[in-house]
């Protein structure tokens, strides 16, 4: 699962060709040996959890990077490679 972001300790990867969540846009999130995935849509967690303060963190960066994450989505369905996406400031 290709990383696309590194912020915090939180790595955020991309894998769009997954049976678990019915091809719905999405990405994961790690961090201390935690996983969620969170829908790019709606930000809604989808599976997995994460420290309370490191969900708010991902979700927040996320809505600031929703077109980017869906811009990577679309690459992947095409077999492209997946842009690097920026970390907060």
């Amino acid at each position: 699962m290709p990383t696309v972001s590194r912020f915090r300790g939180i790595a955020i990867r991309m894998f769009f060709d997954e049976g678990r969540h019915n091809g719905r846009p999405h990405f994961h999130a790690s961090y201390a040996g935690k996983h969620a995935s969170f829908d790019i849509a709606d930000l809604s967690r989808l599976d997995g959890e994460l420290p309370p303060r490191v969900e708010r963190l991902v979700r927040s960066w996320a809505r600031t990077r929703q077109a980017e994450l869906l811009d990577n989505w679309e690459r992947g369905r095409s077999d492209e490679d997946f842009n690097p996406i920026d970390p907060p400031k």
